[in-house]
Parts: C-alpha cells; structure tokens; sequence
C-alpha cells in the first residue's frame, strides 16, 4: 500500500509521445516486466486504433483512444494517468481525470499552468486522494518495477545509475535533471534507490515532499532518505517537524541547492518557479541549518553529499538494516530492431500447430470437437467464442444464402466466365465483383438504417419520411414476388429460428411494426431476406454483448455483406462446376435479347 508503484502497475498516456513510450516500454522488457506499463494511449485528434512499439526486438500493440474516459473504461486495471498535455490543455485533462476517477496517480510534464488553476487541481486531487506528481516534472520511478516516461534517461544510464532493480534509498527532488544526477551519486556512493520522485518545479506542485517521504517511511524497501531541496518555500520545515515529532524516524540526508545566493546584494529567482526566496527563513543556508539542528544528515556542501551518503549507506548495512541486494538477471535490447510491416491478429501459422485466435486449428476442424463453420467464422473474423445459438445462427445465414439460382447477376456472370473457359478461381471472381448495392447490399443497408431508427427512437411513419427525403427505398424491405399472401420460406425460418434461440430481438420487433406499415400500403413490401438478416445480426451483437459503437462499425467495414459474400461464394462455384461438368460451349447472348438501336455516326 505504501509502494507508489509495483511491477503490475500500467499507466494511460496522454499524448502520444513515442519517444517517451518506447523508453517506458524498453525498460520494461529490460526489467522483465510481463506486463506493458504502458496500457492505452490517448490522442484526442489520432484516428489510430493503436500503435506499435518495440519490446525488446519484437513488436507489440498499444490501443490508441480518443479520450481519457474511452480508455479508462477499456483499461480500468490502469491507475495512473501520465499528462503529457501542453500547459493549455494539462489542467483540463487532470480535472477530467479526477472527475472519471480510478486513478491513484497523475503525473504533469507541463510547465507554466497558471497558478490559481494548479492549486484548485492540487485541492481536488488531495480531496480525492489522488497523487499529483508536477506540474513540470519529469516523473517518478520505482526501480525494478515502473518508470515514468524519460526519467532516468537512456537505458544504458540506468543501469549504470542502478535503477533496473531496487536499493534502499529513497530519493525525493524538485528537479529532473539533478534526479539524474543524483541517482548516479547514490549507485556510486550506495546500493541505488527503491523509489525517486522528482515532484516538480512549479511554485505550486500537487504532492510535496512531506508526501512522499512519510510514505516513504511505510514503505519496507526504504531504509534511508534523501532529500534535495532548493532556495524558496517553506516545505522543508514540513519535514523538520516531521523528524522532531517522531512521524519520520528512518535516517535523511538533505541539502538545499541556493546557497551561493547569499552572495548576491538582491534576489536571485534560479531555474524553478519557486526557487525564489521571499524571506531569510527561504534561503538554502538558512533550510540547510535548521535541518541539521534537526538531526538531519546535511553535509557542509553539496560537494560533500556522496560522503555522506556513503557514510551513511555504510552505518546501516554494518547495524544490519540494509542486506546485499543481489543483482537481478536482465534482458539486454537488441542492437537492431526492424518493424513488421503486416500485421495478423487473428491466426498464428509459427509452432507446431497453426492456431485460429489462439486455438490449435485441430481443436475446431475434427468432426469430433463438435465445431462448425460458425464457430471458425467467430474466431476468424470477431477473435470470438461465440455461444452455440450464435454459431448456428451464423451458419444459418450462409446455408440461407447460399444460392438463389443461376438467373442472378452473380451467378450469370460466373456461369458465363465457365463457359468462357476459365478457372473455378476467375469464375468465382466475376461473379464476386457484382456484390455489392444492387445485389447482396441490402444486408448492410437494412442493419445501418433500422438501427439509426431504432436509436432514435423514430416511429414508422417518422421512419418512412426520413428514408423518402433521404431519396432511398428502404434497405431490407420489399420483394419481387413474395408477398403478405406469398411468405419467404427463409425469412420465416430466421425469424423462427431468433423466436426459440435469442435472448431478446428488439430490433426485428422494431422492424416489424415498420413492416406493417408498409404492407399496409402494399401486399410486397414486406421484410425480405437480406433486412432479416441485418436486422437480425444486430440482435445478435446486441445479446452477446457488443456496443453499440462496435456494431455501428461492423456495419460500417462491412461485415454483414461479408455474411453474403460468405454464403453466396458456396453457390457460385457450384454454378461453375455445373458448367464444368456439363462441359458446356462458349455463351453468346442472342440477337433476339437485344435492343439494337445504332444510328449512322455524324461526321465531325
């Protein structure tokens, strides 16, 4: 509870900043993190629905979300929020935050964010319990387990400063750079740090450092502390009542940097914002005695600090506080990494046994597992485990369309590329090519616009005025033959088969108080196969659980056409083989099935 991150620990990043990333990413796999830290980026403006990264030499994934909300809600193990928005857009999106909630961390790599703003986020966040590291900070890093973003710099640097595993130093800055700097002292002078933060150089940063060193003092893994302070403010006094009242008890070193300004005739404001003395108990020298009287460790000058810090690291481990740390085995990054240019998410032909979705292909085609086409169809093509009324379904919908005789533009078309003599391949293809609005698209259309009705709560009639001023006959209603008095065989068998089989059909029952109405104003235009069909896809997400914005987008790429494409496939090449078997002569359309109308061409 008092460690401010483990190795499970995995962060939303806001901002797609892929230096940044990789970095994270890279010093994960060097840890043996089996987990990313890295769960979803957020990029308000990306059309992306993910990234690649390296990992190692490898490459993975990161999902990419429009909003921070988007993303907490598709990874909600993810408890810290790395702001890396400009000083414009950093205060918004931590209000956000705090406001969707779940969060237990927000780092803030923004500087400048005006200071009334920054202390009602400060307040909120200490109201919410939330850790706020920064504004203007380069992060935190729990060595061995969770890093943030740059700090620590280059990988070689880390593991030359040793923060790739955990030490017994607990380490507590305002400045980035000097973090750096500084955990390089401490590998050199000690055994390295269990957890360093660099809380921010703004005036007002929303975790101080009494914060994070009374945590400190819970955590088992800190044996002594180190405190870098600087001229300005008054948050190092924090930590001497601290110390006097016995609520630190573990061993400090500290210095604040500032103490040449007592040799200016006025006022220095150095790097930071709040590194400005504004009264003689704000000076370095003045903080710097007080910490000493205190029983705090502070060297002369900050010359002096590595002695210190290896006096004291050396005290503790003779008294027994601090054992050896073994070091960790680790993995090295490779030395050239290559990008895939393809990406497959949904079969794996490495291994022994290709696999559908992660299952060995022999798990799903023996006739003994008791797996259909349906279910390859819901691995294949949604990575899904579909329940068995949905795999039925689906298979019901190939079987259903499979063929509609040779008279259909599909099947015309392939039958005349057979007897053309081409291949099975190229026969198909022809007949393939003619899918689309005029023929198949209506599985599409009926699914896409009942449901937009549906949401909107039209009613029939409101319904049927939105399609005429659209300028479109309604997708999925009507037949050429069938009628009220003349049923589809097919539509009853579907609808049929949804009555005994789905959860709910809310959007068929929907469809058919349209249906009414429409052969109320003729016997044909009633639901025919194709809407059935759309209709009855989208019930079926519906139960099984999808959103609405995954189903929009199945109908949106296609996928119900793909149902048709699937089945219809089946009949035409038996149209091609009957033509192949038949062997049948070259097709010539005859001259009587043609309007000839050929005018003498003018002369220009």
């Amino acid at each position: 509870m008092n460690r401010l991150f483990t190795k499970d620990t995995q962060a939303i990043f806001w901002n797609n900043n892929k230096t940044a990333i990789q970095r994270m990413l890279d010093y994960d796999y060097v840890i043996k993190r089996e987990t990313p830290s890295v769960a979803a980026i957020v990029a308000p403006t990306s059309s992306n629905k993910f990234e690649k990264f390296f990992w190692g030499g490898d490459e993975i994934m990161v999902p990419v979300y429009r909003s921070t909300k988007e993303a907490k809600e598709a990874q909600p193990q993810a408890d810290v929020l790395l702001n890396f928005g400009s000083f414009r857009t950093a205060y918004n999106v931590t209000m956000d935050a705090l406001d969707i909630g779940g969060f237990k961390t927000i780092m803030i790599t923004a500087e400048g964010i005006p200071e009334r703003l920054a202390r009602k986020m400060n307040t909120r966040a200490r109201e919410l319990g939330v850790t706020i590291i920064g504004p203007a900070t380069v992060g935190a890093i729990s060595p061995g387990a969770f890093k943030i973003a740059n700090i620590g710099g280059t990988i070689e640097n880390i593991i030359n400063s040793k923060l790739h595993r955990a030490g017994s130093c607990g380490l507590v800055t305002r400045s980035g750079g000097l973090f750096n700097e500084l955990s390089n002292i401490i590998a050199i002078n000690a055994d390295g740090i269990a957890e360093g933060v660099a809380i921010g150089g703004d005036r007002f940063v929303g975790s101080v450092f009494i914060d994070h060193l009374l945590r400190m003092e819970k955590n088992p893994d800190v044996k002594y502390m180190i405190l870098l302070g600087e001229v300005g403010g008054a948050e190092e006094y924090k930590i001497i009542e601290a110390v006097k009242s016995g609520k630190i008890t573990k061993p400090i070193i500290a210095w604040c940097i500032g103490t040449i300004a007592k040799h200016y005739s006025s006022g220095v404001q150095f790097g930071h914002a709040g590194a400005s003395a504004n009264a003689e108990r704000e000076t370095a020298e003045a903080k710097n005695n007080a910490m000493r009287e205190a029983g705090i460790y502070v060297p002369a000058t900050f010359n002096d600090l590595p002695a210190e810090i290896n006096a004291v690291y050396t005290k503790l481990k003779a008294e027994g506080v601090i054992q050896d740390i073994p070091e960790p085995e680790i993995n090295k990054l490779p030395a050239y990494r290559r990008a895939r240019q393809f990406i497959c998410t949904i079969s794996d032909d490495r291994g022994e046994e290709a696999t559908y979705a992660g299952f060995p292909i022999s798990s799903v085609a023996l006739p003994s597992t008791g797996k259909t086409i349906g279910d390859v169809v819901s691995l294949l093509w949604f990575k899904k485990v579909y329940p068995r009324w949905a795999v039925d379904f689906i298979e019901t919908v190939i079987k259903t369309v499979a063929d509609h005789g040779p008279a259909v533009s599909g099947a015309h078309n392939a039958k005349v590329t057979a007897r053309a003599g081409k291949s099975v391949v190229e026969s198909l293809v022809t007949g393939l090519l003619t899918i689309g609005p005029r023929f198949g698209g209506a599985i599409d259309g009926a699914a896409k616009y009942f449901k937009y009705a549906n949401d909107n709560e039209m009613s029939p009639s409101e319904f049927l005025k939105y399609m005429k001023k659209q300028g479109i006959p309604i997708p999925g209603i009507g037949h050429r033959i069938k009628s009220l008095k003349n049923p589809d065989l097919r539509v009853k068998g579907l609808m049929d088969f949804a009555a005994e089989n789905f959860p709910a059909t809310p959007l068929l029952d929907y469809a058919r108080t349209v249906e009414a109405l429409t052969t109320s104003k003729k016997e044909n235009l009633i639901l025919n196969v194709d809407g059935t069909i759309g209709i009855l896809m989208v019930d079926m997400w519906r139960a099984l659980g999808y959103s609405e914005e995954e189903i929009d987008e199945f109908i949106a790429s296609g996928t119900l056409n793909a149902f048709f494409i699937l089945g219809r496939t089946i009949g035409f090449i038996g149209h091609v083989l009957d033509e192949k078997r038949l062997a049948m002569p070259m097709y010539r359309t005859p001259w009587d099935d043609i309007l000839y109308d050929v005018q003498k061409a003018e002369e220009i």
